[in-house]
């Protein structure tokens, strides 16, 4: 991992925030600073600036780091999360979302959605259909749909196989320490 400094050096010579050059997966991001650059562009995209409703996103991320067993992804985004009012009962209901009988049409259909890419690398189109309706057959959020599963199983991917470590004090698999077996 880049030391801080060297980290924000990279980061602003590249326009990444200063913010986002701190957290340990950017400090290891910036060894390749196009890479680094391409992350932070879909974090830009489908974080910052993205039209899926907030809830059903941190809904998929949560899924994607339980189902992959990326205690960053889960602990991070368990964070961001609660900081949005995503409430506990929902967030570790994705580890068994159905049998979660409080989940609406929405949730179900995105959460299947992102079952069946992170298994199957595709959304059926059973499946599919029940996202037209339930983000009432918006082409543009269906695309950014596909595109946040993606992205996050790519984050997924990067924070395993490059082992990224949690940030100092911050305390694993939130708010039990419950992992997946």
């Amino acid at each position: 991992m880049l030391g801080l400094t060297d980290a924000r050096r990279r980061a602003a010579q590249c326009g990444i925030p200063e913010a986002i050059a701190e957290l340990s997966i950017f400090r290891i991001a910036l060894h390749q600073p196009s890479v680094a650059m391409a992350l932070n562009g879909l974090l830009e995209a489908l974080l910052w600036t993205g039209d899926l409703d907030a809830r059903l996103r941190e809904l998929i991320i949560m899924r994607i780091g339980w189902v992959t067993g990326s205690v960053y992804e889960w602990t991070q985004h368990w964070r961001l999360a609660r900081m949005l009012d995503v409430s506990e009962r929902d967030l570790l209901a994705v580890r068994d979302w159905q049998n979660a009988n409080h989940f609406g049409d929405a949730e179900r259909a995105v959460l299947a959605a992102t079952d069946e890419t992170l298994r199957d690398g595709t959304i059926s189109d059973g499946t599919w259909a029940v996202c037209r309706d339930a983000l009432q057959a918006d082409p543009g959020l269906l695309v950014e749909l596909v595109a946040a599963i993606g992205n996050w199983r790519l984050f997924s991917a990067l924070l395993r196989s490059l082992d990224v470590p949690l940030e100092d004090g911050v305390d694993e698999w939130p708010p039990d320490g419950v992992r997946p077996s």
